[in-house]
C-alpha cells in the first residue's frame, strides 16, 4: 500500500503560482494510478487532474486544462500539480489520491487518500 502525504500550499495571489508535491510512503508507487481532488468550503470534493501508472495519460477537469499540470516521478515516489494562473475559485484543500489499478476521475474509486494541503486564491 502507499501513503500520501501533500505539500505545498499556501496563499497566493490571483494570476500566482504554486506547485503541490505528494510524496507516498512504499515501494510500489509505479503501480498505481494517481489523482488530485480538491474542496471547497460548503462543496462537495471534485475532481482536478489524474495520471497513469507510467505517466503517459493525464486527465484534467475542463476548468483547469491550460492553468494545471500533473506529473509524477516514480523514481522518486512523488506526484506533482503545478497550478498556474490561479483563480479565487480555484481556493480549496487539494487532496492526493493513489488507486492500485487503472487511472480514473471518480474519488470513491481511489484507494488511498492524504490528509490535503489548503490553497487559497486571494489578493
Amino acid at each position: 500500500q502507499v501513503q500520501p502525504v501533500e505539500s505545498g500550499g499556501g496563499l497566493v495571489q490571483p494570476g500566482g503560482s504554486l506547485r503541490l508535491s505528494c510524496a507516498a510512503s512504499g515501494r510500489t508507487f509505479s503501480s498505481y494510478a494517481m489523482g488530485w481532488f480538491r474542496q471547497a468550503p460548503g462543496k462537495e470534493r471534485e475532481f482536478v487532474a489524474a495520471i497513469s501508472m507510467n505517466g503517459i495519460i493525464r486527465r484534467y477537469t475542463d476548468s483547469v486544462k491550460g492553468r494545471f499540470t500533473i506529473s509524477r516521478d516514480n523514481a522518486k515516489n512523488t506526484l506533482y500539480l503545478q497550478m498556474n494562473r490561479l483563480k479565487p475559485e480555484d481556493t480549496a484543500i487539494y487532496y492526493c489520491a493513489a488507486r492500485r489499478a487503472g487511472l480514473t476521475t471518480v474519488a470513491y474509486e481511489y484507494d488511498y487518500w492524504g490528509q490535503g494541503t489548503q490553497v487559497t486564491v486571494s489578493s
